[in-house]
C-alpha cells in the first residue's frame, strides 16, 4: 500500500454536507458523481494533499444507507491508493483478511476498487483504490 488515498464519510444529505465541507475547506468540491452499481453519489474535496470523499445513498438497500441507518453519520471507510489491486488482494487474502469483493470493481474517481471486511481489520472498512489504466 503506498499511501491513503482518501478517506470516505457517509452523509444523509450530499447538498447539505457539500455546503458544510465547503465552508470547512474554503473550497468547493472539485469531482461529483454517481455509482449507480453501489447505490451512492460521492463529492471529493481536496485539503492540501488530502482527500475526502463524502457518500449519500441513492437507495434504501444501498451500503451507505444501511450503514448510516446502523451508526448514523460518519467516517465510513479509509481508502488505500495500491499498484496493482488484484495481486494485493491476493496477499492480503492470503494474511487472513476477510475480502468483501472477490474481484476489483469499478468505483468512483476512474478507480478499480476492493473492500476488506471490518471484521478483520479491528472495526474499520478499508477500500483499496487503484487508478483504472
Amino acid at each position: 500500500m503506498n499511501k491513503i488515498e482518501h478517506i470516505g464519510i457517509a452523509v444523509k444529505s450530499l447538498e447539505e454536507s457539500n455546503l458544510l465541507f465547503e465552508k470547512l475547506f474554503g473550497a468547493p468540491a472539485y469531482k461529483q458523481e454517481e455509482v449507480e452499481s453501489e447505490g451512492v453519489k460521492t463529492s471529493f474535496f481536496m485539503n492540501g494533499p488530502n482527500k475526502i470523499e463524502l457518500l449519500e445513498a441513492t437507495r434504501e438497500d444501498s451500503p451507505i444507507a444501511k450503514f448510516i441507518d446502523k451508526k448514523g453519520e460518519g467516517i465510513h471507510h479509509i481508502a488505500f491508493d495500491v499498484d496493482d489491486i488484484v495481486s494485493e488482494m491476493e496477499r492480503l487474502k492470503k494474511e487472513g483478511f476477510v475480502l468483501l469483493n472477490e474481484v476489483p470493481k469499478s468505483g468512483a474517481d476512474n478507480k478499480l476498487v476492493a473492500f476488506l471486511h471490518p471484521k478483520t481489520t479491528n472495526g474499520v472498512l478499508i477500500e483499496l483504490c487503484q487508478e483504472k489504466r
